[in-house]
């Protein structure tokens, strides 16, 4: 997959404090990309690099290929930033707030105005094209300004904690609109030291923690190298006596926990009785997609009733609380 961003032993340094260092950067195209770090990891330093505000110390970084130092013209024509915080202008409308950012574009008027009426829809906010851009909610100013940075139609789109500040409706809505951003073809940067926020829509991540990047890929190629074995739930309506003995007996069953008890004498403390209801059963599993699938087919042919037999996934949470170690 061909990478839109790449660093190369990025370093930046505020006097003697180093903010970045010797950071190796791979963003693929079309990627949601989730920046996560706690405050002061280097999040924000790297964005201002990559987005030409902020020089690095030693390094490189690239654009689609082009330096954001040999080049930075260039860059801010593949870029659009949306900082945490963002300038507005007094007594200036949602329209002409669109029209100031395009003519510093050098967009030409005709273009300008079908932009503006174009991106005011996409981020819903074709209804308050004329109101005063003082008196947008929060939320809306954060689509505004999201709209602004989509102005010259980039190639990649650079956000600094889009969703702090705001209420969960609207968080649900821009994480909403940075998926239809992504079915576009726009390639998206997000920062956040919540995780909740990136979540539910980031297709690869980079973990950065006292400017050293920690880990970074797919999601899911991360969580299966730090979870070589998958964490199979399975819920018991009946038969749950005979299907703990199967499971520990399994040779693909690595480990085997009765849900919500709390330790192994408790866990070990007689057979499960199926007078007392459904029981859920937590088995580590060393086996492949068919060796699964063969042990769910066992259990059933052997008589037991299952209503619920999935494999747990993994979440950034996970993730982070794995390869940091909550410095600052």
């Amino acid at each position: 997959m061909t990478a839109i961003v790449e660093t190369r032993d990025l370093t930046r340094r505020y006097g003697s404090n180093l903010a970045l260092d010797h950071l190796n950067l791979t963003i693929p195209e079309g990627a949601i990309f989730g920046f996560i770090g706690p405050n002061g990891a280097g999040k924000t330093t790297t964005m201002r690099i990559l987005t030409t505000l902020l020089a690095p110390s030693a390094g490189e970084a690239r654009v689609a290929g082009v330096s954001v130092v040999s080049d930075p013209r260039a860059v801010r024509r593949l870029v659009g930033f949306m900082p945490d915080f963002f300038g507005v202008y007094d007594n200036m409308k949602s329209w002409e707030y669109l029209d100031f950012f395009g003519r510093a574009y050098g967009i030409p008027a005709q273009r300008r105005q079908q932009l503006i009426g174009e991106l005011l829809e996409l981020v819903d906010l074709g209804h308050k094209r004329n109101d005063p851009v003082m008196s947008l909610s929060r939320g809306m100013k954060q689509r505004l300004s999201l709209a602004r940075a989509m102005m010259h139609d980039p190639q990649l789109l650079i956000l600094d904690e889009p969703a702090s500040g705001l209420d969960p409706r609207a968080r649900i809505e821009l994480r909403e609109l940075l998926k239809e951003l992504r079915a576009l073809g726009k390639t998206i940067m997000i920062s956040s030291h919540i995780l909740t926020e990136l979540a539910e829509m980031c297709t690869h991540i980079g973990i950065i923690e006292r400017g050293k990047l920690l880990a970074a890929g797919e999601v899911q190629q991360i969580l299966r190298s730090m979870r070589p074995h998958r964490i199979v739930e399975i819920r018991i309506v009946s038969g749950a006596a005979h299907a703990e003995a199967m499971l520990r007996t399994h040779p693909d069953v690595l480990e085997l926990r009765r849900e919500g008890a709390r330790d192994t004498e408790e866990n070990e403390s007689g057979p499960l009785n199926d007078a007392t209801g459904p029981h859920t059963l937590l088995a580590d599993f060393a086996g492949d997609e068919h060796a699964l699938g063969e042990l769910l087919a066992a259990l059933v042919t052997a008589g037991v009733r299952i209503s619920h037999f999935a494999e747990q996934s993994g979440d950034l949470e996970d993730i982070f609380l794995h390869v940091t170690r909550g410095i600052v």
